[in-house]
């Protein structure tokens, strides 16, 4: 079989659907890079402690992709089916379920602010700077886990371009409302990292309007409205549990170990942590395309499966996945090329900054090979309905190679920054292999059924 796709409309296609996608993940990336170099101008602890705060907020963040993303596997397969009815209770489990989630997450933080910040750090000026970050962000569960969700649903059916214009307007009320109360402007008071935490909360309220208006008022592709928020869906539910759980169980044991991960390295130290933050930027800003990618490749995947061609659709895994391996390449060389010009937008200690350029090097070798494997596990395979063989991955790779190696080689062997964070992120080097693997046997096309 050839691995490129020789069809000029897949081409377009891909691109009709990754561009917008990765347009709004750099513009994400574009207010995170913002809010990190607005803060390091306030020092490290500030830094820090919104960084490690936000460690705990993607937790969230990841479980409300995971239960998108899951519900998204069925919507783009009824999609091409022509399924409307079951798209519409496909969204309506996800927003029942988002809601349990959301509640869960607003009430442990506003009872133990505290306490979650001392899961990632000792450092006492760090966690009095994080608590103040996540009271303020309370509100931000219910905000973005819909507005999160329903974005993914629109990019299920084509609709893109939605979530790009609200995350453009969320961009620039986030940046100057960040500039406004972090530094104290236009009579407003100076809040430092609260201020940071209120500008995002502002941002949140305008993307929930423009997302959830849409999604219930304008939409046709699925075609959701208020009227529709309280159909039964008691039978479609048994699918959603067994293509659908998989994903929110994967996802996020992928969040607790990530934050695993940001519990090793602010054990490490804080410029480990400080270094850390700006690699983590760095990453999302090279991986852009790819997340794109993916989640075109989940649609495209599905809406192919839904429509009943088997073989054009493994003919796409092989070229989605080449794809990876060469847009990971470009992702390495841009941090290579990057890394020193970005550490030195930052006000942080010499030691610190040669940390960080460490880690980039790190960074840009994980790239690489995370490429292909993002592509795959959150893009081909997923979107062919292999859910559970993907969970079982997530899990066995980053909770008994990246979590134990990292702590071992980090705070017992205490090897140098470069070789840790190697370490801390070798599970992306496993599942790249088993995923290809995975792709050739065939075995991840699942059937779907419908109501």
């Amino acid at each position: 079989m050839q691995i490129f796709v020789r069809d000029k409309k897949f081409y377009a296609t891909l691109v009709a659907f990754a561009l917008p996608i990765a347009l709004q993940q750099l513009i994400t990336v574009g207010v995170n890079m913002a809010d990190n170099i607005m803060l390091g101008q306030l020092g490290e602890a500030p830094m820090s402690g919104a960084t490690l705060a936000n460690n705990f907020i993607t937790i969230f963040q990841i479980m409300c992709m995971g239960l998108g993303m899951g519900a998204s596997v069925l919507v783009s397969r009824f999609f091409g089916m022509k399924e409307k009815q079951n798209m519409k209770k496909s969204v309506n489990i996800m927003f029942r379920l988002l809601l349990i989630v959301a509640t869960i997450f607003a009430l442990v933080t506003f009872l133990c602010p505290d306490m979650i910040m001392r899961m990632f750090t000792s450092d006492k000026e760090v966690i009095v700077k994080g608590t103040g970050y996540l009271l303020i962000s309370i509100p931000c569960y219910y905000l973005n886990g819909f507005a999160l969700t329903s974005s993914l649903m629109l990019r299920s059916v084509g609709k893109a371009n939605i979530p790009l214009i609200s995350s453009c307007c969320s961009f620039f009320i986030n940046i100057f409302f960040n500039w406004v109360f972090i530094f104290g402007k236009l009579g407003a008071p100076q809040m430092g990292v609260n201020g940071a935490a209120l500008g995002t909360l502002l941002a949140r309220i305008v993307e929930f309007t423009v997302i959830m208006g849409f999604m219930l008022f304008k939409d046709t592709n699925i075609g959701l409205r208020i009227t529709d928020l309280s159909m039964p869906v008691k039978d479609l539910l048994p699918e959603y549990i067994r293509i659908s759980i998989p994903v929110l169980v994967s996802d996020t044991l992928l969040g607790l170990g990530n934050s695993a991960v940001a519990v090793v390295m602010g054990h490490i130290g804080a410029s480990f942590v400080a270094a850390n933050s700006i690699t983590t930027v760095v990453m999302s800003l090279a991986t852009v395309v790819i997340q794109g990618i993916s989640q075109a490749s989940c649609t495209i995947t599905g809406i192919t499966l839904g429509r009943g061609d088997v073989d054009k659709a493994r003919q796409q895994g092989y070229t989605f996945a080449a794809l990876g391996f060469l847009i990971g390449g470009a992702g390495c060389l841009l941090v290579l090329v990057l890394s020193k010009m970005i550490v030195g937008f930052y006000k942080i200690e010499p030691e610190t900054a040669d940390l960080a350029t460490d880690l980039m090097h790190a960074v840009a070798l994980v790239i690489w090979f995370q490429a292909a494997n993002s592509i795959l596990t959150k893009g081909t395979l997923r979107g062919g309905g292999d859910t559970k063989f993907l969970m079982v991955a997530d899990i066995i790779f980053l909770w008994v190679c990246s979590i134990p190696l990292g702590a071992i080689t980090g705070l017992i062997l205490k090897w140098p920054g470069f070789y840790v964070y190697i370490m801390l992120r070798i599970d992306q080097f496993i599942k790249c292999i088993v995923c290809i693997v995975r792709l050739h046997s065939g075995k991840w096309i699942k059937k779907i059924n419908k109501t």
